[in-house]
């Protein structure tokens, strides 16, 4: 079963779960094929070890499904599926990170103003997320040799008109 497009309401308990890019690339793995914490590792160039101690945090948060069991050489191997793709957070909230007055070592900030219908709004909101998406998957591939550091990318679309205030 694939999930990919499945969104899901969070807690903010879980939204904290997924404040970490780690767990993000676990998740992306996890998606349409179920794996186990070892296999993961492997794919991510990570250590089992690091893995397992983020994919059991996600499971018991609710954000990965157990889905089977095999015995194999005298171990059980647990095969772990994301329950969706997209999450949204309790009341809109934001990574702490890219609230306003976070002391980052590093930061970019982009802009724009835009005349956008429904429709287009809609649109463009869809094209972040899969582009966000497609990072998810490319910043998955690094090499272990290659320095790495984490960044919080969020897109937020605001109107311009004041609360209340409509045509």
């Amino acid at each position: 079963m694939s999930n990919q497009k499945k969104s899901l309401d969070i807690s903010v308990e879980q939204a904290k779960l997924l404040g970490n890019a780690l767990r993000v690339k676990i998740m992306k793995q996890l998606l349409d094929t179920p794996k186990t914490s070892k296999q993961v590792a492997t794919q991510l160039g990570h250590s089992p070890g690091n893995v397992h101690y983020h994919l059991k945090k996600l499971h018991e948060g609710g954000l990965l499904e157990l889905v089977e069991e095999k015995p194999f050489g005298g171990v059980v191997e647990k095969y772990y599926q994301a329950v969706a793709s997209r999450f949204n957070s309790p009341g809109g909230a934001m990574d702490p990170v890219l609230q306003e007055g976070f002391n980052s070592r590093d930061s970019s900030l982009i802009s724009i103003r835009l005349e956008l219908t429904a429709k287009q709004r809609k649109d463009l909101q869809e094209e972040f997320l899969e582009f966000l998406e497609s990072w998810v998957e490319k910043s998955s591939h690094t090499q272990a040799d290659e320095k790495t550091e984490e960044f919080s990318v969020g897109v937020k679309i605001v109107s311009t008109e004041p609360k209340g205030e409509e045509e």
